[in-house]
């Protein structure tokens, strides 16, 4: 094992992989920019150092100086977390060169999984179902005549988006010209690569995605579903395991876990990932894409797995080989998780200072965050604040602790999202467990 780990992250993750390293008697070494001086992960690891000014760009996107803090250290591993680096594949072929290993699958992975275009043809020689669309767009005239060969609604889709940026609707072909030219031109400024390819828009529809770990030695094994349809604007808000859509359907959530075990299998998957599906009513599932990296939800799977997620990673990584089989897995309970935001009513960013902080606790509930009193709350980074997570025997008792829990929660100095949680969570159609990714539109309807 490791003896000293560096994490190239902050927030709420940097504490998360923290505490885990401390509990398994490994040293860590954290960065930070100067807007985060005071910040929680700072004072929790062994050693930190200041590595540029507060925007990503000059900080913890700032490659040479992160890995010249990795090499000076002595730290033998570099965890990404999520988002900044963890999904950048020459930042991973990086840390091997300077004799870091890299947290995570081989740059080779990322490259072919990141591509969104080469997954849907790594799924579909791996057998498994992915959206009816096309490969990449010469330009706005294919795109007018894929949307019109395919059948409108379709979405034009980056093949190195995310977070929702590069995508656009088209519901009509006439339509697809702008929209083909406003998706590259965004995914050419937000990633440096304006590729994009077009696929069916299958709605109503509700986002499932399958846990994975895989070691070196070619074990893979699947760790439950979650259920991500709670979105807005294509960011997830709200996520549960067991997904409820799959509920009387063990055929399909078989059929779906197959699936992602085999296109891990199939490209030679080392570590923790997702492989995220759209499900619609009618029974069909697709693949959409994969993460190649620790996801923000992973606490539910975690509630209801028993399995630490975040030590098992760093095992893998250090080569050592699953000691259980997926015979041996059992997921059981249902476990909640509500992302706090810091944001207004209006879904704009709120910061500030933290002035007061109360964080609900009891049995199988925890808070993920980064959060004290007094720390303050930067303009420049996502607007996570924390992960509140709960787990009951039953889906209903979850969903009474979750309100609870958020009754309970008190944040003041910053405006956060609770009570649009608590909306959520108080929706028929998430009550019965029939909500889809359009849940938003119909939040507050009489």
């Amino acid at each position: 094992m490791f003896d000293k780990i560096l994490i190239a992250n902050r927030g709420e993750v940097a504490v998360r992989v923290i505490r885990a390293c401390k509990e398994m008697g490994v040293k860590t070494v954290a960065v930070f920019s100067t807007a985060d001086a005071e910040a929680l992960h700072v004072a929790l690891a062994d050693e930190a150092y200041c590595i540029g000014g507060p925007r990503p760009q000059e900080s913890y996107l700032n490659e040479d100086a992160i890995l010249t803090c990795a090499v000076e250290s002595g730290a033998k591993a570099v965890h990404p977390g999520y988002g900044f680096f963890s999904e950048n594949a020459g930042f991973a072929r990086e840390c091997g060169r300077c004799g870091l290993v890299f947290v995570g699958p081989s740059p080779e992975v990322i490259e072919r999984m990141g591509d969104k275009d080469a997954a849907r043809r790594c799924a579909r020689e791996a057998g498994v179902a992915v959206v009816p669309g096309c490969d990449l767009l010469s330009g706005p005239d294919q795109a007018t005549a894929e949307a019109a060969r395919i059948g409108c609604p379709v979405l034009i889709k980056a093949r190195s988006g995310g977070g929702g940026r590069g995508i656009r609707r088209v519901d009509a072909p006439e339509a697809a010209v702008a929209a083909f030219n406003e998706a590259r031109a965004e995914a050419a400024a937000a990633f440096g690569d304006g590729e994009c390819y077009l696929e069916k828009f299958v709605s109503p529809a509700h986002h499932v995605e399958v846990q994975v770990i895989a070691d070196s030695q070619g074990n893979v094994v699947s760790l439950g579903e979650r259920e991500c349809s709670a979105q807005r604007r294509n960011q997830k808000l709200l996520e549960e395991s067991p997904a409820p859509c799959l509920d009387g359907h063990d055929d399909v959530r078989e059929r779906m876990a197959t699936a992602a075990r085999d296109l891990a299998r199939a490209v030679g998957y080392v570590g923790v990932g997702t492989i995220e599906f759209l499900y619609s009513d009618d029974g069909r599932f697709y693949f959409m894409e994969m993460n190649t990296r620790l996801q923000v939800e992973h606490p539910v799977t975690e509630f209801v797995s028993g399995i630490d997620l975040v030590k098992w990673q760093l095992r893998v990584a250090a080569g050592r080989p699953l000691p259980f089989s997926q015979d041996d897995v059992r997921i059981a309970n249902h476990a909640i998780e509500c992302r706090i935001n810091a944001e207004t009513p209006d879904f704009l960013p709120s910061c500030g200072e933290v002035t007061m902080l109360h964080v609900p606790n009891g049995p199988w509930t925890r808070f993920d965050s980064a959060l004290y009193q007094g720390v303050v709350v930067p303009p420049y980074y996502d607007s996570l604040l924390g992960k509140l997570v709960v787990c009951s025997p039953t889906r209903e008792e979850a969903i009474r602790k979750m309100r609870s829990a958020l009754g309970e929660l008190v944040i003041e100095g910053v405006q956060e999202n609770s009570e649009l949680q608590l909306d959520i969570l108080s929706n028929p159609r998430f009550v019965a467990g029939a909500y889809h990714t359009n849940l938003m539109e119909h939040l507050y309807e009489s």
